[in-house]
């Protein structure tokens, strides 16, 4: 089981980045129809109607070229679902780890839904930044099944465990930003760094800016969306940003203290340092395809090094609540034994 979760982890963390790609290079709408490519196989049984769109529509989103990206990313995405089904199967039927299975067993079923939403709906940006999040989720449980039981429990404070978990929550909300963001088409709409179009702060227009309910660069009756909506969708990101850096220094600060924990926080930390140089060079530089996608990829490892950093700590309460627990009785005065190192309890009076 845990080699299946292995391939399946491995595999996860090259579809994500490869659909982050597909929808960045313009081939999100290279096949029109799902699960086919026109109802056939792969781009190249598809050769007559991929050519007769190409001569109708010579610069518009279908090609050999975008149906091939497409249809890869699919196949890629498709294993990863045969995957994780065997992974749940193996759970239930050797009865280990099956609540996370079947968690990730819908979490696949449900991504399998927003793909085929993602193209029949055009690139909807409310689909498009689920379909993202839901990935990145799954990415992150896979890496939790696959490295939490490599990593021993640290025991930390109450407060050092909430920062932890709050953080986790924050970095999901920043993808989900930085999702919007990337469907909106809006990772341009502030030029410079760290001011925005000469701003430090913009003129905001958040009317349409964060509705779902409306197509891609239209309002939810038709209209054109204003610039000032998307540059208010990118400056949000980047507050986003700011939120998420001083909640991880913060949890820096609390847990260092903790010698356990300090490799751990060294490792986050150096992933939220090459995502904020990610984030920055898109901008200043004009979103090279290379540096998008691998700031999509930083997002991902980020949610999954926070999510492990954050689960395997433990509060110091936990040994108290399992004694309080276990009842009373000698059973009762073993469990206090174990925990407070006092070897075995012997000739315990019961009640």
């Amino acid at each position: 089981m845990k080699r299946w979760i292995w391939l399946a982890f491995l595999l996860a963390l090259l579809v994500v980045p490869l659909g982050a790609y597909v929808r960045l290079s313009h081939a999100g709408l290279g096949c029109p129809d799902w699960p086919g490519c026109y109802g056939q196989l792969s781009p190249a049984h598809a050769a007559v109607p991929i050519s007769e769109a190409m001569s109708t529509d010579p610069g518009g989103p279908v090609s050999f070229a975008k149906a091939w990206k497409e249809m890869i990313h699919r196949y890629a995405a498709s294993t990863l679902g045969l995957l994780i089904v065997v992974i749940a199967l193996l759970a239930l039927r050797r009865r280990q780890q099956r609540l996370a299975a079947g968690f990730l067993l819908g979490a696949v079923l449900l991504q399998g839904m927003l793909g085929m939403w993602t193209v029949t709906l055009l690139l909807k940006p409310a689909i498009v930044t689920s379909h993202l999040l839901v990935g990145m989720t799954i990415v992150a449980m896979l890496g939790w099944l696959a490295l939490s039981s490599r990593l021993d429990r640290v025991e930390v404070s109450r407060v050092v465990l909430h920062a932890g978990w709050l953080l986790v929550a924050l970095v999901l909300g920043q993808i989900l930003l930085g999702g919007w963001t990337s469907a909106n088409y809006a990772a341009l709409a502030c030029q410079g760094f760290p001011s925005c179009n000469g701003e430090l702060v913009p003129a905001l227009r958040f009317d349409h800016a964060f509705h779902l309910f409306r197509e891609l660069g239209e309002t939810p009756d038709g209209a054109p969306l204003d610039p000032a909506n998307l540059v208010t969708i990118h400056w949000m990101h980047r507050l986003g940003a700011l939120v998420v850096s001083l909640a991880l220094w913060r949890y820096v600060w609390l847990g260092w203290r903790l010698a356990e924990l300090r490799p751990r926080l060294l490792l986050l930390i150096l992933v939220w340092a090459v995502q904020i140089v990610l984030g920055v060079t898109n901008v200043l530089a004009y979103l090279p395809l290379p540096v998008a996608v691998a700031h999509n990829a930083g997002a991902m490892l980020l949610l999954t090094v926070t999510m492990l950093v954050a689960g395997r700590s433990k509060s110091r309460l936990d040994e108290v609540r399992a004694f309080h627990g276990q009842g009373r009785g000698v059973e009762g005065h073993h469990g206090w034994a174990r925990w407070a190192g006092l070897g075995r309890w012997t000739h315990g009076k019961e009640g």
